[in-house]
């Protein structure tokens, strides 16, 4: 199969900016040809979607992000080419949202400590029928000034070591590339070197990663250098793992991420979309 391939990406049903149809839309002008749209948790946006690709001749590709816990660590593991609707899944699906809405309140109450209130209310609004994630309380902090972009909510308040980050167990790494392939899906460790491992603890992750019945590993990322991909190129080869590629596109406002701007994969990697059937 050959185009342009961009399999990681979040509309309004997680935390994009965009709703399922305008990213599908945002991808086909941005040359995609094969999209993945990873919602976090929830494949709630396919049905949106997958109308908006037919209509313009775009391929979509079915996935999901997991938010999963291995080692006291949280990770992303992105399922691509399920079945949307297959019931393990959508019920692991709803486990993880439930999970997602107590940490929202944990969250909340942080902030109310550090004399900021309101928060749950207002993430909960700004969600919808969505998924609340963190970038939804940054998006909060921005609006009511007590920061002035994401990452420096993130900076001052969301990210581990600061006083409104909550500490989550989510669900087992193994239990969740069981509910992937159960699906019929590919399992692909999301964005490998932004967990900041070191070389033993990462061969460690993906020994278990591969024993779990993990396939794939995303060497092309939106914001990744030579260097970078190089790396990650190396752990594929080592752990007999397919390379993906995905922009992790949230929203147009990031100059830094578009959908479909992505290097090209090494040449020695096996493409992961070759496993779909």
């Amino acid at each position: 199969m050959t185009g342009k391939y961009d399999l990681h990406s979040h509309s309004t049903v997680s935390d994009g900016a965009l709703s399922p149809p305008e990213l599908v839309q945002r991808a086909y002008e941005q040359g995609v040809t094969a999209l993945a749209i990873t919602d976090h948790d929830t494949t709630a946006g396919f049905g949106e979607a997958n109308g908006a690709a037919s209509k313009i001749g775009i391929r979509l590709i079915a996935g999901i992000e997991l938010s999963v816990s291995w080692q006291n660590k949280s990770f992303h593991v992105v399922g691509l080419n399920i079945d949307p609707y297959n019931p393990a899944l959508l019920e692991a699906a709803r486990t993880i949202q439930a999970i997602r809405i107590e940490r929202a309140e944990r969250i909340a109450a942080k902030l109310e400590k550090k004399h900021i209130p309101g928060a749950l209310e207002a993430v909960v609004r700004a969600a919808g029928d969505g998924m609340i994630t963190r970038t939804h309380f940054a998006d909060f902090l921005v609006s009511q000034f007590h920061v002035s972009t994401q990452q420096e909510a993130f900076d001052r308040y969301l990210a581990k070591g600061k006083p409104a980050y909550a500490a989550t167990e989510w669900a087992e790494m193994e239990l969740a590339i069981n509910w992937i392939n159960q699906a019929g899906g590919v399992a692909v460790l999301a964005h490998p070197l932004r967990y900041k491992l070191t070389a033993n603890w990462m061969k460690k992750l993906l020994t278990v990663f591969r024993s779990a019945g993990g396939q794939g590993i995303e060497v092309v990322t939106g914001r990744c250098n030579a260097d970078e991909i190089k790396r990650v190129a190396d752990y594929a080869a080592r752990f007999d793992l397919a390379g993906s590629a995905g922009s992790d596109f949230h929203s147009p406002a990031n100059a830094w991420v578009e959908l479909g701007r992505l290097s090209s994969l090494p040449a020695n990697i096996k493409p992961v979309w070759e496993l779909f059937g």
